[in-house]
């Protein structure tokens, strides 16, 4: 057959099975009298297919199609009737009334009625009953659960576990005979090892129950589906989930257990492991569990209790000695299925046991020739987390011959592992170099050339020596580069690391080149890099050359690039622009940018006033790109496992601060007091982690407020606390006055909830500074078991908590900044100069953290670190709210034992009340 019309014949087909219209109107062939069966089986099978590649019927074609099916159902064809109850089982989703049929499908569900539609109407009754009738279905599904005949018990068993949702009291009442299949001791597979149409009934026969014969099996499927019931009832409850697997793992040996079936096996395994993560203190026992599921006469088994072994948290590598060896002999099976999993496995374990996996190298390398890709893919990323120095080139020649047969999935996985160890052995780059520069000439997509390009700039960044390598063949590679965002990305690195090089003028050339030949975004790209350069570099001829380039984009079709071309041409003439818009290493804060903009825009009063940039905080590039980093694919990809996947990075300060900002705006009672200056990086504990009323802090700002936010959990399930209130008494003279509390109304032990407490700033301009007494007041009433509830009358009482603190740090913001150059020039602003004494303190790290505690400054240029013992100087950077400007501090100290550290701090601002606030805080 010629491919034309293979084509046409598969229009033909998925015309005939698509036509939802057709199909509505050939229903008509239910109220046919005599019924043909063989119509009707073809009808709802298109009806069927349909429903699943995603079709929808409206609710009225699904109610007519629907009680046009239910029309069939006293009809003596055994394999229309099976047709019957699948149809309507799709269909009852999106029917009306569907509710009415329930007594039809009730009468196959009696025990005197036939075996093959007992079970299809347990599936059927599921989808058509309410939660409500759940109760008065409830004994024919006991029954159905502990019935002899497996399909049956299975049909009831997986009915019941859809159930569960919508009717979790009801179902969970059927434990006892969720627990009694689990233990059968004979059970069945739905087709039993024989002919699957034999079972269905589906012989040439249409009378009823032709070539039905039940098949005794050995397979135990209901175990499978009991235990997942039965895990399902008991999840919420971890010491009946860990009793649970005791009960059925059989002991160390799991010779003992009650699970025939390997599937049910795997589900324990997995639970075990579960249970193992979240309670440290059964890990042992788990662990006991598991080595012996390792000897058990089922691959599958073997296979799972190996990898939750290997995926289980803390374990000691001698302990992972049987679950590797179970491996290495998969590794040599003649299944692909089990070569496959077991090279995954191990791949993952590379990760953070490379010694431990380096034993089963030598099965790993047969493996690299594997005719099944996938393997070797595996095989290969294994062996470069586990291989020496010694193997690299090797390896690298093995993967270069197969590179170009494998999907851009596994050539990620292997582009990761190489990034990995370049930084492993950097002596080896070169070959892993020229090996990244030869795949990125290959055909691939975004997501392989990104990782190629990414592995080659972590060469650039930690491998001195591959520097100026690896810049060439990122030049050769934009020069045919089809994907933008890879193309500015380059652009950009060559404009910070080019002039750096020795040979800077050999780059101008490829950069320029983008100028001429690409798109709008890539030519933008292109003169911020020539700027870079126009700047960076000391030749004064090419910097002239560089203007001349740049001054020819000032006719470009485009507004973006005629725009950078004009702004970076005047930098260059003036050494001042060029220090602030093009050498500036530190950018804003994106999140907390948002934030102040959003509040400006909200705030009717700022409408006249314009927008403060100079209150954003600044970060550096190095923090810009973490808030934006990406998990590494190595992680993600190469080690597919649910345990291990890759951690979020926590919230930065900013975000946290765009948070607090969105959560006061939702408060009524705060909308008034506009913008928030600045709140706590985070929350201070006012109780021990152990209480039964937990509670911290956070400090929130304002231009003539401070709010505090007090989080408060109950530990305490019996118990509900009512009209809970912090009550917090400042010192004298702290120049604040309360406003109001924002009570809750009620705290259960389920949700933590918040109170807030607002003062008036007395004077805006000063920043207050005091110490408060804090007092937990609610009322509490006992719970109810039976019912839920809380008692009618409870009693006053209260809980005294830890001191809350307003200090200099809740008016600093932590902010980046070039230390030498803005200290030079608030040199004419506000300055301030101190000595102190720091007998406390036993190093010059332990100093230069307590002031960075103290002041909530950023700390610069890695100074947070002293090189030396003796001598230091700590810089910092951050900015007063409220308008306040920058302020610097410069902490020069020195150590000797048996006085402590001795400070000179110095301060420059641009007002002088914020040296005056540093001070302060440091002589406090």
């Amino acid at each position: 057959m010629s491919l034309a019309s293979k084509k046409e014949d598969e229009s033909g087909l998925s015309s005939y099975y698509n036509n939802k219209t057709t199909i509505i109107q050939e229903a008509r062939v239910f109220n046919e009298s005599p019924i043909s069966p063989r119509k009707c089986r073809a009808l709802l099978t298109r009806i069927v297919y349909l429903l699943y590649v995603g079709e929808t019927f409206g609710t009225q074609e699904a109610t007519t199609l629907f009680f046009g099916t239910t029309k069939l159902f006293q009809h003596k064809d055994s394999a229309l009737r099976q047709m019957v109850y699948l149809a309507i089982k799709e269909l009852a989703t999106t029917s009306e009334d569907v509710i009415m049929v329930t007594s039809s499908i009730m009468k196959d569900m009696q025990p005197n009625s036939e075996v093959i539609y007992r079970s299809n109407a347990i599936r059927a009754l599921c989808r058509i009953i309410d939660p409500s009738m759940a109760q008065g279905v409830e004994r024919f599904f006991k029954a159905a659960i502990v019935d002899r005949n497996p399909s049956i018990s299975s049909a009831a068993l997986v009915s019941s576990y859809h159930l569960f949702p919508a009717a979790k009291d009801v179902v969970k009442r059927w434990v006892n005979e969720a627990q009694e299949a689990v233990n059968a001791k004979s059970s069945g597979s739905l087709f039993g090892s024989g002919s699957s149409n034999a079972y269905l009934g589906w012989g040439s026969s249409s009378q009823p129950n032709s070539g039905y014969q039940p098949i005794p099996s050995t397979s135990y499927i209901t175990q499978y589906h009991a235990l997942g019931l039965l895990y399902l009832m008991r999840q919420q409850d971890r010491m009946a989930v860990t009793k649970m697997i005791q009960q059925l793992g059989g002991g160390k040996s799991g010779a003992g257990t009650t699970l025939k079936n390997p599937m049910a096996l795997c589900m324990l395994i997995r639970y075990a492991a579960k249970v193992a993560e979240e309670d440290p203190n059964v890990q042992r026992q788990m662990s006991d569990l598991l080595e012996g599921w390792l000897r058990h006469k089922s691959d599958m088994v073997n296979l799972e209790a190996a990898r939750a072994l290997c995926e289980m948290k803390n374990v000691p590598a001698q302990q992972l000695t049987r679950a590797i060896g179970v491996l290495q002999i998969f590794l040599s099976s003649p299944k692909p299925t089990l070569k496959f999993a077991a090279t995954r496995t191990l791949a993952s374990l590379a990760l953070t046991q490379p010694a431990s996996v380096a034993s089963c190298n030598l099965e790993l390398e047969n493996l690299i020739s594997d005719s099944n890709r996938s393997v070797a893919t595996y095989a290969i990323t294994t062996l470069l987390k586990t291989g020496n120095e010694a193997s690299v080139d090797r390896l690298m020649k093995q993967i270069s011959g197969f590179m170009s047969e494998i999907s851009d999935e596994f050539k990620v996985i292997i582009v990761e592992a190489i990034r990995s160890l370049c930084l492993k052995f950097p002596a080896k780059h070169a070959s892993m170099l020229s090996f990244l520069s030869g795949v990125l000439r290959d055909e691939g997509g975004y997501d392989f050339k990104r990782a190629v390009v990414e592995a080659i700039f972590d060469m650039i960044k930690f491998i001195g020596d591959a520097k100026e390598q690896a810049l060439s063949h990122l030049c050769e590679f934009i020069e045919d580069c089809e994907f933008t965002k890879l193309s500015v990305r380059i652009l950009h690195l060559l404009g910070m690391e080019g002039p750096k090089s020795p040979q800077p003028a050999k780059y101008i050339r490829y950069i320029y080149n983008r100028v001429v030949l690409e798109n709008a975004t890539v030519r933008s790209a292109a003169v911020s890099s020539l700027a870079k350069f126009g700047v960076g570099v000391d030749d004064a001829t090419l910097k002239k050359s560089i203007g001349v380039l740049i001054n020819r984009c000032l006719d470009d079709v485009d507004d973006e690039v005629r725009d950078r071309a004009a702004m970076y041409l005047k930098t260059l003439r003036e050494p001042l622009l060029a220090n602030a818009y093009v050498k500036q290493d530190s950018v804003y804060s994106l999140a907390a940018l948002e934030a102040k903009l959003v509040a400006y825009v909200n705030d009717a009063d700022a409408a006249d006033q314009p927008f403060d940039v100079s209150s954003i905080p600044r970060i550096s590039r190095a923090q810009a790109a973490q808030e934006i980093a990406r998990p590494s694919t190595l992680d993600t990809i190469s080690a597919p496992t649910t345990k291990k996947t890759a951690t979020p990075p926590p919230p930065s300060a900013a975000e946290t601060q765009s948070a607090y900002a969105q959560q006061l705006a939702d408060v009524p009672e705060l909308s008034s007091y506009g913008a928030v200056l600045s709140s706590s990086p985070k929350p201070s504990p006012l109780t021990e982690s152990e209480t039964e009323y937990q509670v911290s802090c956070v400090k929130h700002i304002f231009r003539e407020h401070i709010v505090f936010q007090l989080n408060v959990s109950n530990t305490l399930p019996d118990t509900i606390l009512e009209q809970v209130s912090v009550i917090m008494q400042p010192s004298s003279d702290s120049g604040l006055t309360e406003d109001f509390i924002i009570p809750l109304p009620s705290l259960s032990a389920s949700t933590p909830g918040v109170i807030y407490v607002s003062f008036t700033r007395d004077s805006p301009e000063e920043f207050a500074m005091a110490s408060f007494q804090c007092v937990l007041k609610f009322i509490s009433k006992e719970v109810d078991p039976t019912t839920g509830e809380p008692e009618e009358e409870g009693y006053e009482d209260e809980y005294q908590l830890e001191e809350v603190e307003l200090a200099a740090s809740d008016y600093l913001i932590p902010s980046y900044t070039s230390f030498a150059s803005e200290w030079d020039r608030l040199r004419g602003g506000a300055t301030a100069t101190e000595t102190f004494s720091l007998s406390a303190m036993d190093s010059l790290k332990a100093a230069c953290d307590s002031i960075i505690e103290i002041l909530n400054m950023e700390p610069l240029g890695g100074s947070e670190t002293p090189a030396s013992s003796s001598v230091h100087t700590l810089q910092l950077s951050g900015l007063l709210t409220g308008g306040g400007g920058k302020v610097l501090v410069r902490c020069r100290m020195t150590f000797s034992k048996g006085q402590g550290v001795t400070l000179e701090l110095g301060v420059r601002a641009e007002k002088q009340e914020a040296c005056t606030l540093v001070l302060a805080a440091i002589g406090g």
